[in-house]
């Protein structure tokens, strides 16, 4: 029996899959495990070796190859990995230690290219467009990240990482010149403008009070809030300039949403209203904005299908 194995890393919980096909519902066995990343590399990279071995015993399977869901990515020059926010693992052989480790081909993708082939392959796109052609996902939360998934030319949807593996990385275009201090080392990213964090250090600025986005939004339905007001206004114009670079760069047939942020109900109406503005075509925009539908399992669906 064919099977699609796949491990989503993260800094608190390691999760493995076994699926018996590309779909949700083929799960065969999900398993989680504590990353202990205080421990440092080794013992994580010992822990994944943990967590197959687990998979393993408890279904007697044995893998051909493993899909690996990272957080940040390899550079394809080095073969180390880069740009994570569990920085122990830059600068890190990672594929090739833990192909070593386990003893079979290792895939590595950073989560915003796990989600974009996830949500294309076996989640909302297939419900939508399922011929589609190019697919962006947005990763809009407490950072801001995306992923590119195109079509092969033997029809099978296919991760386009780059050339320095950084395809997709939208969070850290310049959006607002002089803006905030970004840990990428620019101003004014994205990432420091719509993200979960940003919106929230945006409206404490104005009124003084410290509030989620959650809450900053209630209030901003209800029309007693003008910070609350200015807070979504600055992310609804914001998100229609940046997406519109996207669209005017890889057009693709679909953006799907994912993130806390990604939430926001307006960026689907309001916010593609405020796109039209800057997209290269008339104030005509026909790109597809849509809702995740695999929520925190498309991250290890996604490195099941690599």
């Amino acid at each position: 029996m064919q099977t699609y194995w796949g491990v989503d890393l993260g800094g608190t919980k390691i999760e493995g899959v076994i699926l018996s096909s590309p779909s949700p519902d083929s799960v065969i066995i999900r398993k989680r495990i504590d990353t202990e990343s205080h421990l440092g590399y080794d013992h994580v990279v010992s822990q994944i070796g943990k967590l197959i071995q687990l998979l393993k015993d408890e279904t007697g399977l044995r893998p051909e190859k493993i899909g690996f869901c990272t957080p940040g990515t390899m550079d394809p020059e080095t073969g180390t990995m880069k740009n994570s926010n569990m920085t122990f693992i830059n600068g890190q052989p990672f594929r090739d230690d833990l192909a070593r480790t386990l003893g079979v081909p290792v895939s590595t993708t950073n989560d915003a290219n796990c989600f974009a082939l996830s949500e294309a392959t076996m989640g909302i796109v297939q419900d939508v467009i399922p011929d589609f052609r190019m697919v962006f996902g947005v990763i809009l939360g407490t950072g801001v990240g995306g992923g590119v998934v195109f079509r092969g030319s033997d029809g099978r949807p296919v991760v386009q990482a780059g050339r320095q593996g950084i395809g997709g990385e939208w969070g850290h275009n310049i959006l607002e010149e002089n803006g905030y201090e970004c840990y990428c080392g620019k101003r004014g990213c994205n990432e420091q403008v719509i993200s979960g964090p940003a919106l929230q250090r945006f409206y404490r600025e104005q009124s003084g009070e410290e509030r989620t986005l959650k809450v900053i939004l209630e209030r901003y339905q209800q029309g007693i809030d003008p910070y609350a007001a200015a807070t979504i206004e600055r992310l609804l114009e914001n998100f229609g300039r940046a997406v519109s670079t996207l669209v005017n760069i890889l057009d693709p047939d679909a953006i799907v949403l994912g993130g806390g942020v990604g939430n926001v109900d307006l960026l689907y109406t309001e916010g593609v209203e405020r796109a039209k503005k800057y997209v290269f075509n008339s104030g005509k925009l026909s790109t597809l904005f849509l809702k995740p539908k695999l929520g925190d399992s498309a991250g290890v669906f996604g490195a099941a299908l690599l």
